[in-house]
């Protein structure tokens, strides 16, 4: 007898993953704590994490939006104030680095510069640019409305039972006076650009982890019974700084976020890993969950993984039952549902000058 005797057939890549059709395998995450219905789930992160929290309250589940849009606005205006994309108002977080900071300003003892961004009379806020398309008339309500996200991002980790949060990037842009990391590199979605100020930094392993471990921290000492879920987006780099090929640079920075999240699993019992990101990128799915354009997942792609998601909390197979009719239904039709307009990164593409 060796170990491998007793192993079942998912512990082996040939009756795992090569023999069964992509669309059958399963079974691929066992999750370490229960989420229940009734308990409020919070969710943050890239822009592929827009997608789980209305998949969770369309399947009954109890998804907190804390920041609720005012009366009035179409939804085309809703959309494009990020109000459902996820729990609160502050943009898409790419990296560990921009949720410790917003966590640190609304959980611990640091303060969010008050600088911010004006073009023709409108003034923008440097950590989420895009969530008022418009601006704000004044520095001052424009401060005043990012204490109101920071007011929500208190009072809804201290009740909440799960934070799910989605991993995109490694890469960002410093500000070099304060330390702050941005969203996005300044004068892309808004701002000027300053080289003297402005500073390029790819974020290793152990500074993902440094700040991904602070983050779960700060949370944890406002809600020690909060369980954090980490998931790694799917979507590949816009565009890279590094000055390495974009394929090269997105296989380094998926593979530092992937290492991190599992680590941190592997360390706490609070902290769990689900493999969305496997589910989009692995071999089996021959990236048939992608757009054209080989960046934006199709709306079966979010289904099928929202679907492993919800089969792991229920304990049972993701089988058959609700699955695409075959490989060609899965593949691309058309457009997805808003794709690349939510995700700040994607501007980047505008300065593609091939």
């Amino acid at each position: 007898m060796n170990p491998y005797q007793s192993l079942p057939p998912r512990s082996f890549w040939r009756t795992a993953v090569a023999e069964p059709d992509m669309l059958d395998i399963g079974d691929l995450w066992t999750p370490k704590f229960a989420v229940d219905p009734d308990d409020p789930v919070l969710t943050a992160g890239s822009c592929f994490a827009r997608h789980i929290g209305p998949a969770l309250l369309e399947y009954g589940m109890n998804w907190r939006e804390v920041e609720l849009p005012p009366p009035g606005l179409t939804a085309a205006e809703r959309l494009a104030r990020h109000y459902g994309q996820f729990s609160f108002r502050t943009g898409n977080i790419y990296t560990a680095a921009t949720l410790r900071q917003w966590l640190a300003w609304a959980l611990g003892d640091e303060t969010a510069p008050e600088e911010f961004w004006c073009e023709n009379g409108r003034f923008f806020d440097p950590y989420r640019p895009a969530v008022e398309p418009d601006g704000y008339p004044s520095a001052e309500e424009a401060s005043a409305a990012r204490r109101v996200t920071l007011a929500a991002i208190r009072t809804a980790i201290g009740e909440a039972g799960c934070l799910v949060f989605t991993l995109g990037l490694t890469e960002a842009w410093r500000d070099r006076r304060t330390g702050t990391v941005y969203p996005v590199c300044p004068g892309t979605v808004r701002g000027t650009f300053d080289a003297d100020r402005h500073a390029f930094g790819n974020f290793t392993f152990p500074e993902v982890y440094a700040d991904l471990s602070a983050a779960v921290a700060l949370a944890r000492a406002a809600n020690p019974r909060l369980n954090v879920l980490l998931t790694v987006s799917p979507v590949p780099l816009t565009a890279t700084a590094t000055g390495e090929h974009a394929l090269t640079a997105t296989t380094y920075s998926k593979s530092v976020l992937r290492a991190v999240a599992g680590q941190l699993a592997r360390e706490h019992d609070h902290v769990d890993y689900f493999p969305s990101y496997e589910i989009v990128t692995g071999f089996p799915y021959r990236a048939v969950f992608f757009e054209p354009n080989l960046r934006t997942v199709t709306p079966a792609g979010v289904d099928f993984v929202m679907r492993h998601f919800f089969a792991g909390l229920e304990r049972r197979p993701a089988g058959l039952e609700g699955r695409p009719a075959g490989p060609g239904a899965a593949r691309p039709t058309g457009t997805s549902d808003g794709g690349d307009q939510l995700c700040d990164d994607a501007v980047l593409d505008y300065y593609n000058a091939g």
